[in-house]
């Protein structure tokens, strides 16, 4: 699910960003701003839309579960999409939010097995496999950090493979809270272990970054290509990557 208030963004001052690529001379590491590999010791990935193919959850959100509800219900689609909009408008920012087994009680539709049903749609993004190798052979560790629900991400697990590209996967359930709640990060260090100062953190949603960035997170990165069928969304707030390689090749970041 893509976050669908955006109010509080808006009231937020765009920090302006600089982000120059060089080479630091005791390193071959490329830099933004600051941004050096020899400064990260924890790499921490969102998965859907920074590593995964958001297309996925796209269809299956705002598409399939609108049309087979549409039929269920005997509403329009565009009917049923607007309710279902509502529902998750409603319980947005609380676990419930990707709680698929809240959802398959919700809408009477066992939504877990829509997800194996679908499954043929979940992928890596095009940079992702190549990105994960190339930090392995730096020696960070790789922790994702997801707001999924447990079984959607044994889903996607069981299609891609990604726990084997990876240290851990941390999901929502087990910390607590979603990632743009400020209870979120001093919970999730304490399970994990990072040095926040020492982390660098990748996702596509904007609310997710500003609660990192609160928290004190050293390196944050907004991936604006989240969808490998819809055009880029740079961000307003922090430095936007389209593609991941960046931080290796020393491209300038894809800010607008």
């Amino acid at each position: 699910l893509r976050t669908v208030s955006q109010e509080f963004l808006e009231r937020q001052r765009p920090v302006p960003c600089c982000y120059t690529a060089c080479m630091d001379r005791h390193s071959s590491s490329i830099a933004f701003g600051g941004f050096l590999w020899t400064h990260v010791d924890d790499v921490l990935l969102d998965m859907d839309g920074t590593l995964l193919d958001r297309h996925f959850d796209n269809v299956f959100f705002e598409e399939e579960l609108p049309r087979r509800y549409a039929v269920q219900q005997n509403l329009s689609f565009q009917e049923a999409r607007d309710c279902l909009m509502a529902m998750y408008r409603s319980v947005e920012g609380d676990l419930k939010w990707t709680d698929l087994d809240y959802w398959s009680r919700r809408v009477g539709m066992d939504v877990v097995a829509m997800h194996n049903e679908l499954a043929g749609l979940i992928d890596f993004l095009p940079d992702a496999r190549e990105f994960l190798a190339r930090v392995r052979t730096l020696g960070k560790r790789i922790t994702i950090l997801t707001n999924a629900h447990q079984a959607g991400v044994s889903v996607k697990v069981g299609k891609t493979g990604l726990d084997r590209h990876v240290d851990r996967i941390v999901n929502a359930f087990d910390v607590g809270y979603l990632k743009m709640r400020p209870e979120y990060w001093p919970t999730c260090q304490r399970l994990v272990g990072f040095e926040p100062k020492r982390s660098l953190y990748i996702d596509d949603d904007e609310n997710c970054l500003v609660a990192a960035q609160e928290f004190g997170i050293g390196y944050l990165f907004h991936r604006s290509q989240s969808s490998s069928q819809r055009p880029p969304e740079p961000s307003v707030r922090f430095s936007s990557i389209e593609t991941l390689a960046v931080l290796f090749d020393g491209g300038p970041p894809d800010r607008s």
